[in-house]
Protein backbone atom coordinates (compact mmCIF):
# COMPACT_ATOMS: atom_id res chain seq x y z
CA UNK A 1 0.00 0.00 0.00
CA UNK A 2 1.22 3.51 -0.74
CA UNK A 3 1.83 5.87 2.07
CA UNK A 4 -0.63 8.70 2.14
CA UNK A 5 0.34 12.06 3.44
CA UNK A 6 -2.40 13.37 5.64
CA UNK A 7 -2.96 17.11 5.79
CA UNK A 8 -2.55 18.21 9.36
CA UNK A 9 -4.98 20.79 10.73
CA UNK A 10 -3.28 24.04 11.72
CA UNK A 11 -2.57 24.05 15.41
CA UNK A 12 -1.41 26.81 17.71
CA UNK A 13 2.18 25.53 17.38
CA UNK A 14 2.26 26.21 13.63
CA UNK A 15 1.22 29.87 13.88
CA UNK A 16 3.86 32.59 13.98
CA UNK A 17 4.56 34.14 17.35
CA UNK A 18 2.73 37.32 18.36
CA UNK A 19 4.33 40.37 16.77
CA UNK A 20 6.23 38.49 14.08
CA UNK A 21 3.37 38.50 11.59
CA UNK A 22 3.46 41.29 8.99
CA UNK A 23 1.42 44.34 9.89
CA UNK A 24 -1.42 45.00 7.45
CA UNK A 25 -2.65 48.44 8.46
CA UNK A 26 -5.05 49.09 11.29
CA UNK A 27 -4.36 51.00 14.47
CA UNK A 28 -0.83 51.00 15.73
CA UNK A 29 -0.28 49.71 19.21
CA UNK A 30 2.01 52.02 21.16
CA UNK A 31 5.10 53.86 20.07
CA UNK A 32 5.39 56.51 17.40
CA UNK A 33 3.37 55.90 14.28
CA UNK A 34 4.87 57.23 11.08
CA UNK A 35 1.65 56.86 9.00
CA UNK A 36 3.62 55.74 5.99
CA UNK A 37 5.68 58.92 5.66
CA UNK A 38 9.06 57.25 5.90
CA UNK A 39 11.48 57.36 8.83
CA UNK A 40 10.84 59.34 11.99
CA UNK A 41 11.60 63.01 11.46
CA UNK A 42 13.10 63.85 14.87
CA UNK A 43 13.52 62.23 18.23
CA UNK A 44 14.69 58.77 19.28
CA UNK A 45 15.87 56.83 16.30
CA UNK A 46 15.45 59.77 13.95
CA UNK A 47 17.68 62.47 12.62
CA UNK A 48 18.93 65.33 14.80
CA UNK A 49 17.12 68.66 15.02
CA UNK A 50 18.82 71.49 13.18
CA UNK A 51 20.33 74.12 15.45
CA UNK A 52 18.10 77.18 15.38
CA UNK A 53 19.15 80.75 16.03
CA UNK A 54 18.19 81.60 19.62
CA UNK A 55 16.41 84.94 19.92
CA UNK A 56 17.86 87.23 22.59
CA UNK A 57 15.68 88.69 25.33
CA UNK A 58 14.75 92.31 24.53
CA UNK A 59 14.70 93.36 28.16
CA UNK A 60 18.12 91.85 28.87
CA UNK A 61 19.72 93.50 25.83
CA UNK A 62 18.06 96.95 25.91
CA UNK A 63 17.49 97.51 29.62
CA UNK A 64 20.13 95.24 31.23
CA UNK A 65 17.44 93.08 32.84
CA UNK A 66 15.69 95.96 34.63
CA UNK A 67 12.14 96.98 33.82
CA UNK A 68 10.46 99.93 35.50
CA UNK A 69 6.76 99.82 36.35
CA UNK A 70 6.49 103.53 35.53
CA UNK A 71 7.65 103.02 31.92
CA UNK A 72 4.18 102.61 30.47
CA UNK A 73 5.23 102.75 26.81
CA UNK A 74 7.61 99.86 27.37
CA UNK A 75 5.03 97.83 29.27
CA UNK A 76 2.41 98.31 26.55
CA UNK A 77 4.63 96.39 24.13
CA UNK A 78 4.18 93.30 26.31
CA UNK A 79 0.43 93.64 27.00
CA UNK A 80 -2.46 92.93 24.60
CA UNK A 81 -5.29 95.34 23.85
CA UNK A 82 -7.46 93.41 26.29
CA UNK A 83 -4.90 93.92 29.06
CA UNK A 84 -3.40 90.42 29.14
CA UNK A 85 0.33 89.96 29.58
CA UNK A 86 1.83 88.31 26.49
CA UNK A 87 3.72 85.06 26.99
CA UNK A 88 7.48 84.99 27.02
CA UNK A 89 7.40 82.58 24.12
CA UNK A 90 5.64 85.06 21.85
CA UNK A 91 7.60 88.13 22.98
CA UNK A 92 10.98 86.43 23.25
CA UNK A 93 11.67 87.34 26.88
CA UNK A 94 13.63 85.01 29.14
CA UNK A 95 12.03 83.47 32.23
CA UNK A 96 13.59 85.86 34.76
CA UNK A 97 12.67 88.95 32.73
CA UNK A 98 9.16 87.56 32.18
CA UNK A 99 8.67 87.33 35.97
CA UNK A 100 9.99 90.89 36.42
CA UNK A 101 7.73 92.08 33.60
CA UNK A 102 4.68 90.48 35.19
CA UNK A 103 5.46 92.15 38.53
CA UNK A 104 5.90 95.52 36.79
CA UNK A 105 2.58 95.16 34.95
CA UNK A 106 0.81 94.27 38.21
CA UNK A 107 2.32 97.30 39.95
CA UNK A 108 1.36 99.58 37.07
CA UNK A 109 -2.20 98.25 37.18
CA UNK A 110 -2.33 98.79 40.93
CA UNK A 111 -1.23 102.42 40.49
CA UNK A 112 -3.83 102.85 37.69
CA UNK A 113 -1.23 103.37 34.97
CA UNK A 114 -2.42 100.30 33.06
CA UNK A 115 -6.02 99.03 32.91
CA UNK A 116 -7.05 95.72 34.46
CA UNK A 117 -9.70 95.24 31.78
CA UNK A 118 -10.25 96.79 28.33
CA UNK A 119 -12.25 99.98 28.14
CA UNK A 120 -15.36 99.56 25.97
Amino acid sequence: MSEEVKAKPASSDDRPAHGSAPHHGGPSHGGHSSHGHGPRPYGPGGKKRPLMHRRKCRICTERNGYIDWKAINTLRNFVTERGKVLSGRSTGTCATCQRKLTQAVKRARNMALLPYAPHF
